[in-house]
């Protein structure tokens, strides 16, 4: 037996922010990044819809890019004194993420993050607060999945913490929220929600639920992607992105993703690469190897009036470029001399990440190797 799971709500369209009004309680903290939400007034009118709700708002701000346990501790400890009822993650994905995890430690304070890294240690949340997801970014999903990544940078170590009970009581994919995103932000968080539902629909334990929502996803991406980054006040493309980025989440917090994933998480981690950017550099070596034992790359190139997985690997790397991402690590900046000194600590790593376990293909040290290997290049790889 499997399982579907999903937010309890969620409103979606342009002007859906206004739905706030009907989520039930008495108080509210919001927690931000930096001022990016203020500026754009995005964080004015959210305190205004819940005053309209008769909802007081606190607001905690200065979560930073990949939040650390440090920023997540003193939300927590906002959280205690300020005894919210609701807890609402605004913005791009830290913030969410960050949000996830205070509200974690606001009802279960004797916690450690280590023990909350296990699987599935969360205990039974909502014993204080709900959970509302905001996002002002089209790509992570997080706003849909029972997931939060919190870095310790004292040890170096980035920490999922993985639970259902994470999953938000209430989205809101507002695309009116994303109109002020910068176009490399906009091409990379873009290329991410790609990455996300063509992982998914390869799954080696996809369903047909999970299908729909991934495969929607991702035609919707091919379709809106270069008008959102060309046109960034197209709210039609805007909102048409942040229904892709909700629909892949959807789809991956269910049956997980690949080794596409694997293998960026290192790079980042180690070079700093946007995951998008990273994710978008990688895909196409990945469908190359994972085509050799599933076949529905070729559904996904038949999007586009292809009809084999290299003609949907050539559509990705062609939707890469024409958004205006690095086509190889070599090119994003990486130097060859640290590329090679940390090659197979990379490939160790990628092999034991979690998400290498739902790749549709079990990939050696070897291999692994090669796809790192043919994407700093950036040269097709054939297996």
């Amino acid at each position: 037996m499997t399982k579907f799971i999903v937010p309890k709500e969620i409103f979606h369209g342009l002007g859906t922010l206004e739905n706030l009004k009907e989520v039930k309680g008495s108080k509210a903290v919001i927690v931000i990044g930096g001022n990016s939400v203020k500026n754009n007034g995005v964080l004015e009118k959210a305190q205004n819809f819940l005053a309209e709700a008769n909802i007081k708002s606190a607001v905690f701000a200065g979560v930073e890019a990949d939040p650390s346990i440090e920023t997540v501790l003193k939300g927590a400890e906002f959280f205690t004194q300020e005894q919210p009822d609701i807890v609402i993650g605004l913005g791009g994905c830290s913030a969410i993420d960050a949000a996830k995890a205070m509200w974690v430690f606001y009802e279960y304070p004797e916690s450690t993050l280590e023990e909350l890294a296990a699987p599935f240690a969360v205990k039974t949340m909502r014993n204080k607060a709900i959970f509302v997801a905001i996002p002002s970014t089209s790509g992570t999903g997080t706003e849909i999945t029972g997931l939060s990544v919190i870095t310790d940078r004292k040890k170096g170590t980035k920490y999922p913490i993985v639970s259902h009970e994470l999953t938000p009581d209430v989205a809101i994919i507002d695309g009116e929220l994303c109109a002020s995103m910068p176009k490399h932000v906009t091409a990379n968080t873009g290329l991410d929600a790609l990455s996300h539902g063509v992982e998914a629909y390869v799954s080696n334990i996809a369903d047909r639920y999970n299908d729909a929502l991934a495969k929607g996803s991702i035609d919707l991406v091919f379709k809106n992607l270069i008008t959102a980054v060309e046109e960034p006040n197209n709210l039609e493309s805007r909102q048409a992105m942040h229904d892709a980025s909700c629909m892949a989440g959807m789809a991956f917090t269910n049956v997980w993703l690949g080794i596409v994933h694997s293998m960026s998480h290192q790079i980042g981690g180690t070079f700093g690469v946007p995951h998008g950017c990273g994710n978008a550099i990688l895909m196409p070596n990945v469908i190359r190897f994972n085509a050799k034992v599933t076949d529905k790359y070729e559904d996904l190139a038949a999007l586009s009036g292809k009809s084999t997985a290299e003609e949907f690997a050539q559509d990705v790397s062609e939707l890469r470029a024409t958004t205006g991402v690095a086509g190889s690590l070599k090119e994003y900046g990486i130097d060859e001399k640290e590329w090679n000194a940390k090659l197979d600590t990379l490939t160790e790593n990628a092999l034991k990440d979690p998400c290498t376990l739902f790749n549709p293909r079990k990939p050696t040290f070897d291999e692994i190797k090669a796809i790192y290997q043919a994407c700093y290049d950036g040269t097709a790889i054939s297996f």
